[in-house]
């Protein structure tokens, strides 16, 4: 996958779902994986021949892992070769989860209060949006989640509105598949993962049964992903319920 290639998905999401507009000041929530930096990269790109006129500044919340250190000098370095501002927040969400609470499901909590950190300092930056490197594969990863441990059928929206803290959230990467993600962050600094939980995780378990069906129906994730976003495709026991007193 080229730059232009990945560049062309990019800017169809985010025309599709209009999330960038004139005047933003987008937050890049960069963790140092493949998915944030890439995202990295192609805002920075895409920023050069934008129709609209956005500023970036990248956002890295170090969780402060006590067993070990997360070097984030490489992405310092690409964000000075993308000219982009960077900012890193220490904070002690690993030391929390992992010690004080001890989690059974670390990730729940750390995702809140990740995020939390990552709003708070995109609010002190003065930035009006908060972009994350979601891409069309975690959409489906998070409906079977959603479906398996909550008994609910629900995904993450590619555009939406933080109503408490006055920011939107966007994911400017949700028409790009995991694996052009894979084989274009390989260009890329990426920083490895210090968590105690990594390639454990629940969503871990639903990419192996995905890839399970996959022997049998290859195209299974094109399949998901077409159902989730195209409207006219959903069926299910709601639009029933309108229609019962007309028969």
């Amino acid at each position: 996958m080229t730059t232009q290639q990945m560049l062309s998905y990019l800017r169809k999401g985010i025309t599709k779902y209009n999330m960038i507009k004139d005047g933003d000041k987008i937050a890049v929530g960069v963790s140092g994986g493949k998915d944030s930096v890439t995202l990295l990269k192609l805002l920075a790109e895409y920023k050069k021949f934008s129709p609209e006129k956005f500023d970036l500044v990248a956002v890295t919340v170090d969780l402060g892992f006590s067993h070990s250190y997360a070097d984030f000098s490489p992405i310092e370095k690409l964000c000075k070769e993308l000219d982009v501002e960077y900012v890193v927040e220490k904070t002690d969400i690993g030391k929390v989860v992992f010690e004080v609470r001890k989690e059974t499901n670390p990730c729940s909590l750390c995702s809140k209060m990740r995020k939390g950190a990552l709003h708070g300092v995109a609010k002190r930056l003065g930035c009006n949006k908060v972009a994350l490197g979601h891409h069309a594969d975690d959409l489906i990863d998070t409906l079977l989640l959603s479906l398996f441990h909550e008994g609910r059928l629900s995904t993450f929206a590619p555009k939406s509105h933080l109503d408490k803290i006055g920011l939107v959230l966007i994911r400017p990467m949700i028409m790009i598949k995991e694996s052009d993600v894979y084989l274009y962050s390989k260009t890329l600094p990426i920083v490895d993962s210090c968590c105690p939980a990594n390639k454990i995780t629940r969503r871990e378990f639903v990419k192996d049964i995905i890839e399970n069906v996959r022997k049998e129906i290859p195209n299974v994730r094109e399949m998901m992903f077409t159902a989730i976003i195209h409207p006219e495709r959903y069926n299910l026991f709601d639009k029933y319920e309108k229609q019962i007193d007309q028969f």
